[in-house]
């Protein structure tokens, strides 16, 4: 299954006429772009362009650049999903100019549409339009395994003595949350300057923040994305708006990954691979453990919507295991795959490390062969994989699809509601997160404090953004050692 290859617009263009300059970009061996001078009609120029590329030259990168990158962020992208979507757009939008505002929206509302961890699918989605199949499995597999190899380490030597994590722990949690909360401010501040203009892209926003934070359901993030997109096809009939201008000169895109047979055949895998899976587990009367550990995480994965929090219940329901008498007084059952403390044990352990929060799984695997007298190994990668795996299939398979109808005219007249509601949940995440960061924290005033010290580090200053990050943690630290409020 070959990469398919795009034109660099991806998505098309109207007319073709050959020796017109428009579209020219230098490549980094100072060659020029081929296939973006022979899709540019003549009729476009530099003003035609989208806002947020006038001025910008899109950056074409290699397997080089992806491993550096994403081995980077990999090792210091704390702070949750809101906070790796923030970390992306600062980094490979903003400073290394890898792809355009609109695309990288784009993108992460495809996310918010699909099951499984956003973060992780626009992970792999990023380095699919620039490489690739290879390059979307290069950047997202750099971007998982810190956090899955360290919360597999911690499930087998430290399990019990991190049951309660207090102290300097408890401290950098809060200094990397503040800090995290500060990157999705100053992206939230940056796309909405771009994305939201006037005043029916900024109700739009305004409206989805409002909403997604009232009521915080996991299907109401997909809902509302699509909600603003019809709005603005809806207004543009009214309106009887022209068609807006295809981009003829959009490098963020190289490449599509799969073509359509192979996506649709990886989207059908994976409805497959899920039914089965849950019929075996109920026909079969003794099913081995593997089996019914897979079926748990691979379920779990296929339908979570809303990321790492909205997952947490469903996986204690899953390995917790626990029996309850008549008064509603619950203890763990003695066959149970994870005990309750175990489960609380690496949830205060995961937040504090780098990725997805989804990589749980891996501490959870871990913990579920150990207490079944298997290699530890197993678990672990039964969960993880198990977990991850949907929405690893999900984002290969719809990419293709995706690359197909951004050329629809029903699609591009969508596109900025569709933009506008994913920016209104990036700033909702704002409030939720500052809001949340308050309340666990044991010092709550110096919180704060970090978190407007990092907004200015990272939206005035441009500071290293990973650099902030563990700066973050150390005063998180330092605060706990000085016994700040």
């Amino acid at each position: 299954m070959g990469d398919q290859k795009t034109s660099p617009d991806g998505v098309g263009s109207e007319e073709k006429a050959p020796g017109d300059n428009v579209g020219l970009s230098k490549r980094p061996n100072g060659a020029q772009d081929i296939e973006a001078q022979e899709s540019a009609p003549p009729s476009v120029t530099v003003k035609d362009l989208p806002d947020a590329e006038q001025g910008q030259e899109i950056i074409d990168v290699g397997y080089t650049d992806i491993a550096k990158q994403f081995s980077l962020l990999g090792w210091t992208a704390f702070g949750g999903p809101s906070a790796h979507i923030a970390l992306f757009e600062k980094r490979l939008v903003e400073k290394l100019h890898w792809l355009s505002t609109d695309v990288y929206a784009e993108l992460f509302a495809l996310g918010q549409c699909m099951p499984g961890p956003t973060s992780t699918q626009v992970s792999f989605a990023i380095g699919t339009i620039k490489k690739g199949v290879r390059g979307g499995l290069l950047s997202g597999v750099l971007f998982q395994y810190p956090g899955a190899f360290i919360m597999c380490c911690i499930g087998i030597f430290a399990a019990k003595q991190l049951e309660n994590p207090r102290g300097a722990l408890n401290g950098m949690v809060a200094g990397v949350s503040a800090v995290g909360v500060a990157l999705v401010a100053s992206a939230a501040k940056s796309m909405a300057s771009k994305l939201c203009k006037g005043p029916l892209l900024a109700t739009i926003c305004t409206l989805a923040t409002v909403i997604a934070y009232y009521w915080p359901k996991a299907y109401t993030f997909p809902c509302l994305i699509i909600a603003g997109g019809l709005l603005t096809l809806l207004w543009a009939i009214y309106t009887k708006e022209p068609m807006p201008v295809v981009k003829v000169r959009d490098q963020s895109v190289r490449s599509h990954g799969l073509g359509m047979p192979a996506g649709g055949l990886l989207l059908v895998t994976w409805i497959v691979v899920l039914v089965v899976t849950i019929v075996l587990v109920n026909v079969l009367r003794d099913a081995p453990d593997p089996l019914r550990w897979w079926e748990v995480f691979f379920r779990i994965g296929s339908v979570i919507y809303g990321g790492g929090q909205v997952v947490l219940p469903m996986l204690y329901e899953g390995v917790v295991q626990r029996s309850c008498d008549a008064n509603k007084v619950c203890v763990d059952k003695a066959d149970t795959w994870v005990t309750s403390k175990q489960f609380y044990a690496g949830l205060g352990i995961v937040q504090a490390l780098p990725g997805p929060l989804f990589n749980f799984s891996s501490y959870l695997g871990t913990i579920m062969a150990l207490n079944g007298d298997y290699a530890f190994i197993v678990g672990a990668v039964i969960a993880w994989f198990g977990l991850f795996l949907p929405g690893i299939m999900l984002i290969f398979g719809i990419m293709p699809f995706w690359g197909h109808f951004r050329k629809w005219k029903i699609y591009r007249r969508a596109l900025p509601g569709f933009n506008a509601a994913g920016v209104g949940l990036i700033i909702t995440s704002v409030f939720s997160l500052t809001f949340g960061a308050l309340e666990q924290t044991d010092f709550p005033k110096t919180s704060l404090g970090l978190g407007i010290l990092a907004f200015t580090a990272v939206d005035q200053l441009k500071w290293f953004e990973p650099l902030v990050v563990i700066m973050g943690g150390v005063l998180g630290i330092c605060a706990w050692v000085a016994g700040m409020d």
